[in-house]
């Protein structure tokens, strides 16, 4: 299953991608969603640091977490990421 995540820039596609997925280990960092303001995720990793996202707007921020809850209750697993200019395509699986 994909989805597309349209980030404010291509800084914050970037940052999204390489916080939620490692690719070389082929690991989900992120552990839980902390808050949401307007347009902006806050996400906690598993390393206890916290960290910003600013999306395009607030569909894209409905879309990211309705995707990515499967993925934090361990039901899926984040398999890919592929960033497009400022946008994320997440893979789960």
């Amino acid at each position: 299953m994909k989805t597309r995540v349209i980030c404010q820039d291509k800084h914050e596609a970037a940052k999204l991608a390489s916080l939620i997925f490692i690719k070389d280990g082929k690991e989900t960092f992120i552990s839980s969603i902390l808050n949401v303001y307007d347009n902006e995720v806050v996400i906690a990793l598993k390393d206890k640091s916290a960290h910003s996202i600013v999306l395009k707007d607030t569909i894209q921020v409905d879309i990211f977490v309705d995707f990515i809850q499967s993925v934090l209750d361990n039901v899926n697993q984040i398999i890919d990421t592929k960033t497009i200019i400022e946008t994320v395509e997440i893979t789960k699986g």
